[in-house]
């Protein structure tokens, strides 16, 4: 199937009587007529006995996440930033280290930064423009895995698959990309080199706000067991794991050993799973992705047009805009848009940024972005606010910034509205 009709169809072919749309299944437990039945699921997983591990109405959204990108395999989460978190704790531990771009979401930068720093692991910042030498020069012996995001929240970088994919398996470990603001709908990382994919599903794949979440999706094309043989790394995904009986993740899983992995291990432990409410509500917002999808680009991309005509205006920043920085990149991985997401720079810094936002009638001042609604941020102010001016600039952020987050109004309105906060400067 193409792309759209995986959004209505996947994950959950009824059966002959069944109900057509996926039903809520809210049980925490599931019965077995045998003792040694329970006992066999602790040896080896192939069932449903525990909602923190898996629940039905979550294994029919985590399937169709996975057709959507591409994957082998796919878990919810609780939200974007704990995909995040178990996307390096499935392969980094105390003593390691792992490359990350420095455009990426703020929120991440802080959790990579000082989060994952308190439990022993390393981030190494390289600027997402680097070349294949200067990334690879930033490898230390003990990095382990390189972190990206397709479209960067707010400072709308393109990512350079090519460089960054040829850079990481050079050095045989794998790439991981947060495809949140770009969705399976405008880019799929894996035909691009990348082995794992994060998202935040609270933004464009829910698309209504109304819950948190997230998603890790295993592409199935990272070799750990020659990359185990190439650098001595990822042991754990080819010993039998003591804590769950012995099992071997590639050899009893073959190339699904990651996401079994996060299961088995990390949700096991972390229990960050979404409820199958979550997972009916999320799959709503998925079966109309492709069609909102389509229309924030055109929105963004004419809003984004406006923007560029204003005395009041420094800079627009969005890739589908011709002349922008990034536009070649994203007629090569995103040819077909580049998300509802605009970054401005306003002349008169943080001032005049918050004198246009206030004055913003039908755009809400909220904390969120990729809303089916359009609404606004300042992220130096908000989900930037812990970064120092260093990691500001390093993330393409300055005191003028506002985001800009294309709804699925009438484009004309939403025009009219930014007339307003223009007004106001």
């Amino acid at each position: 199937m193409n792309i759209e009709p995986k959004c209505l169809h996947s994950g959950y072919p009824p059966k002959n009587g069944e109900p057509s749309v996926m039903p809520i299944v809210q049980s925490t437990t599931y019965r077995f007529d045998s003792c040694d039945h329970v006992a066999a699921l602790f040896d080896k997983p192939t069932e449903f006995m525990y909602s923190r591990f898996a629940n039905p109405t979550c294994d029919a959204v985590e399937k169709k996440i996975a057709d959507l990108e591409g994957g082998v395999g796919c878990m919810l989460t609780s939200s974007g930033q704990a995909a995040s978190l178990l996307s390096i704790l499935n392969i980094c531990s105390a003593g390691d280290s792992f490359i990350a771009s420095s455009s990426i979401y703020g929120g991440t930068i802080n959790l990579f930064g000082f989060t994952l720093k308190k439990l022993g692991i390393e981030v190494i910042w390289v600027d997402v423009n680097s070349s294949f030498d200067e990334i690879v020069k930033a490898f230390k012996p003990n990095t382990k895995a390189v972190f990206g995001e397709t479209i960067a929240n707010p400072a709308l970088t393109v990512f350079d698959f090519d460089v960054w994919s040829k850079a990481a398996h050079s050095k045989n470990v794998p790439l991981i990309i947060d495809n949140t603001f770009a969705t399976p709908i405008l880019c799929r990382p894996f035909e691009f080199g990348a082995d794992i994919v994060v998202h935040s599903t609270t933004k464009y794949m829910d698309g209504h706000a109304i819950q948190g979440g997230g998603a890790i999706v295993d592409s199935g094309k990272f070799d750990w067991s020659k990359a185990n043989k190439a650098t001595g790394f990822f042991a754990d995904f080819i010993e039998p794991d003591e804590s769950y009986h012995g099992l071997k993740y590639v050899g009893d899983f073959g190339n699904a050993a990651y996401i079994v992995k996060a299961r088995t291990q990390l949700m096991r432990d972390f229990g960050c799973y979404p409820s199958a409410n979550s997972a009916f509500l999320l799959n709503l917002g998925l079966e109309t992705l492709p069609v909102r999808m389509k229309q924030y680009c055109e929105n963004a991309k004419t809003v984004a047009e406006f923007f560029k005509k204003s005395e009041k205006i420094v800079s627009v920043s969005y890739p589908g805009l011709k002349g922008d920085k990034y536009y070649e990149k994203a007629m090569k991985y995103l040819p077909n848009g580049t998300c509802g997401v605009i970054s401005v720079s306003i002349k008169g810094g943080r001032k005049a940024a918050v004198r246009f936002m206030d004055a913003l009638k039908l755009a809400s001042d909220e904390v969120h972005v990729a809303d089916i609604r359009t609404c606004v941020l300042h992220p130096a102010s908000a989900t930037h606010r812990q970064l120092s001016e260093e990691q500001l600039v390093a993330a393409g952020i300055d005191g003028g910034l506002v985001r800009f987050s294309c709804g699925l109004e009438n484009v004309n309105d939403i025009i009219e509205d930014i007339k307003l906060g223009l007004a106001a400067i």
